[in-house]
């Protein structure tokens, strides 16, 4: 891959914070995850925890680095330049849909595929299943999120049909709605009833990336006022509301913001995407020197695998660190010893994802697909196996007291290539030129 190339073929047209804020998003989720990891060994146990449960001071930290909204708004943005470029080329929803799910999707195939080896390999080695079970489900939490978000991108153009003839109403709308859903799933005590927010409350992010493209937030007093009402709904609904403070669920708490999506991070969403938005004339400039463009284009050429393994190299760093006996996870967190080690700790997870970037990043730049547009039914059909089988797998990993749940991981693999979404045996890599500045989101 050429980037500099990639870089000097960019077009002048192309909005590059669009590209910037959706690699700034996934690093910050990177980087929030392994500095959020209080793992320590004592007396030869691994102690698993996280820094968010001993800490109430980082709670209000989480308003900067829950950035999924961001990531959903930036997705508005890609998702409907790409439907309207699909409709004035005449393709359809089906086909559409095949290649948003192809470039989602494919990624996701080897790390399912890896984690049922692992889990199946360690647990005939006598691996207890709990163990396995907690890795997996670390390992796995980015996928929750991608079922959401394929959710919304399936939704997209009938959103995006409802935000053209509504406008801001449609965005109030699924926010109102949303917080219906929170009354429902909170007075009910029942967290089922709240994974309708998963696609309300950032479908309603998602229609921020609408009126970004549609120059409906144009001007930076509009962008602060949206940052505004973002700002005092958030702070209204955690201080009178049953909200607790941290926008990053909590371990055994009884109630999160992100477990299920909650309406606060909705109203985050028009906080944070106001504040950004604010200052897009900035990065913009910025973005037109050579080295932040060329970094932005190399983050986003590989996004998808390192959102997808960056979990799994902290997983495996900490399974090599018991088998040398806890080497590096001795020092007790939040203590100073702890601190002063942060930075080797997020370099040698950097470095071991990007050894597993090296490895699987070639699965995210798929080769065009030339084939017929498929049923729009069989499109649809992929996509909520897809979901499905991810969400099931972010709940419960891939391994229970019984041993190793070997389906799971092979529904969203079955739904992707049994129903040609992902065709087997042909080529799996597209040229570089697809990559970075040449992707339409």
């Amino acid at each position: 891959m050429d980037v500099g190339a990639l870089a000097e073929a960019t077009p002048d047209s192309r909005n590059r914070v669009v590209d910037f804020l959706r690699a700034l998003a996934i690093l910050v989720v990177a980087f929030g995850h392994w500095t959020a990891a209080a793992v320590v060994v004592r007396d030869g146990s691994l102690v698993p925890d996280q820094i968010l449960n001993l800490a109430t001071w980082t709670h209000p930290l989480t308003w900067v680095i829950q950035v999924m909204p961001v990531f959903f708004m930036v997705g508005g943005y890609a998702n409907a330049l790409s439907w309207r470029s699909a409709r004035r080329r005449g393709e359809g929803y089906a086909a559409w849909l095949r290649s948003r799910l192809r470039r989602l999707g494919t990624p996701v195939i080897p790390l399912l595929i890896v984690w049922l080896a692992i889990a199946s390999i360690a647990y005939a080695a006598g691996v207890p299943g709990g163990t396995l079970r907690t890795a997996s489900q670390v390992a796995l939490v980015p996928t929750w999120f991608l079922a959401a978000y394929v959710m919304v991108v399936a939704l997209a153009p009938a959103a995006l049909a409802l935000w053209e003839r509504l406008g801001w109403w449609a965005v109030a709308g699924f926010l109102l709605l949303g917080g219906l859903v929170d009354l429902v799933s909170i007075r009910t005590g029942s967290d089922l009833s709240g994974f309708p927010n998963y696609v309300i409350v950032f479908g309603a992010v998602h229609m921020i990336g609408f009126a970004w493209l549609d120059g409906r937030l144009h001007g930076i007093r509009i962008r602060l006022l949206l940052a505004a009402i973002g700002a005092v709904g958030t702070v209204l609904l955690v201080w009178l509301g049953p909200y607790p403070v941290s926008m990053v669920g909590l371990d055994n708490a009884t109630f999160n913001n992100s477990f299920p999506t909650r309406v606060t991070l909705g109203f985050l969403g028009l906080l944070q995407g106001g504040l950004l938005l604010a200052l897009e004339p900035v990065l913009e400039r910025w973005l037109r020197r050579p080295k932040p463009w060329r970094f932005t284009i190399l983050v986003n050429a590989r996004i998808m695998t390192l959102y997808l393994w960056h979990l799994t190299a902290m997983v495996l760093v900490i399974g090599v660190s018991l088998a040398l006996g806890g080497f590096g996870l001795h020092s007790e967190p939040l203590s100073g010893a702890w601190w002063a080690t942060r930075p080797l700790w997020w370099a040698v997870l950097a470095a071991v994802t990007i050894g597993c970037i090296a490895v699987f990043g070639r699965f995210e730049s798929p080769a065009k697909d030339e084939r017929p547009a498929p049923p729009a039914w069989l499109a649809v059909l992929a996509c909520v196996a897809m979901c499905a089988g991810l969400g099931v797998m972010a709940m419960f990993g891939i391994v229970d007291r019984d041993g190793v749940n070997w389906w799971w991981p092979l529904v969203p693999i079955a739904g992707l290539t049994l129903t040609g979404m992902i065709p087997l045996g042909r080529g799996r890599t597209g040229s570089s030129s697809s990559l970075g500045a040449g992707r339409a989101g």
